[in-house]
């Protein structure tokens, strides 16, 4: 029977491709220098990604470290639990719960738009106090280990959806701050109110915002939006949020 080191390079590498990459890192890497060297080898984490699809179309160059890139495209989700209200509150922290105090409503509400994904069903609204509600991520727990965000500071992209009621003025805040160990601000995008007139369009906007270059020590992620109407009606009038995202993203290959 033949020794599976005598095999091809190439037919070895096609089949710890089919490896799980924890298994590959963890054991497969430690049998003997022959396997350290295959599972470190760019072609082989360029193979994982190409069969798993991580690669967009028409990429204009190859990430700096194809075994980085693996791994951030593995780990990629959304970060923010609940981020539409099908779960009601659950996740959440509530903040301030002025006026009426938030609600739940299902698009396009009254006096309002539909959100251009369809996929979204609910969306939070504020009332005409103060309404704020937070969420702290914990990357550990994510699966983004220290060593890969002080080393690689892989981008953190925000994005947050809001909007007003037609007949009804509004206030839209959103806060977030990435925090060390000690949960002390390391950088923190805070762009300041939007205020929305009465008898606006109702169109649903996205605000967004990208981390780089953050240093060393982000252990968590602290995500705080809401608002309230600016016209002090009893009911809820207020801003209207859903849909946000907190993603830690791979290499761009398109630029």
């Amino acid at each position: 029977m033949q020794n599976f080191n005598d095999l091809p390079e190439d037919v070895v590498l096609e089949i710890l491709s089919l490896v799980p990459s924890t298994d590959l890192t963890r054991s497969c890497r430690r049998v003997c220098s022959m396997w350290k060297d295959l599972t470190d080898s760019p072609t082989l984490w360029k193979t994982k990604c190409q069969r798993m699809g991580y690669l967009p179309k028409n990429y204009e160059r190859y990430p700096s470290d194809w075994k980085i890139y693996y791994r951030l495209s593995s780990l990629k989700k959304n970060l923010l639990k609940n981020p539409c209200a099908l779960e009601k509150f659950k996740h959440w922290k509530i903040e301030e719960n002025g006026g009426d105090r938030w609600k739940i409503e299902d698009l396009p509400g009254e006096h309002g738009q539909n959100i251009h994904d369809e996929k979204v069903k609910k969306y939070f609204v504020t009332s005409y106090g103060s309404c704020m509600k937070s969420q702290i991520i914990d990357l550990k727990k994510s699966g983004y280990q220290d060593k890969l965000m002080d080393i690689v500071q892989p981008d953190i992209v925000i994005k947050d959806w809001f909007a007003p009621r037609h007949d009804c003025g509004s206030m839209y805040i959103v806060l977030v701050r990435l925090l060390s160990k000690k949960r002390e601000t390391i950088q923190e995008f805070c762009p300041g109110p939007v205020y929305m007139e009465q008898w606006s369009d109702a169109e649903w906007k996205e605000m967004t915002h990208t981390f780089r270059d953050y240093g060393e020590g982000v252990r968590y992620i602290y995500f705080q939006h809401g608002g309230k109407d600016t016209q002090f009606w009893a009911g809820w009038y207020g801003v209207r949020v859903t849909n946000s995202s907190v993603t830690i993203e791979p290499e761009n290959l398109l630029a």
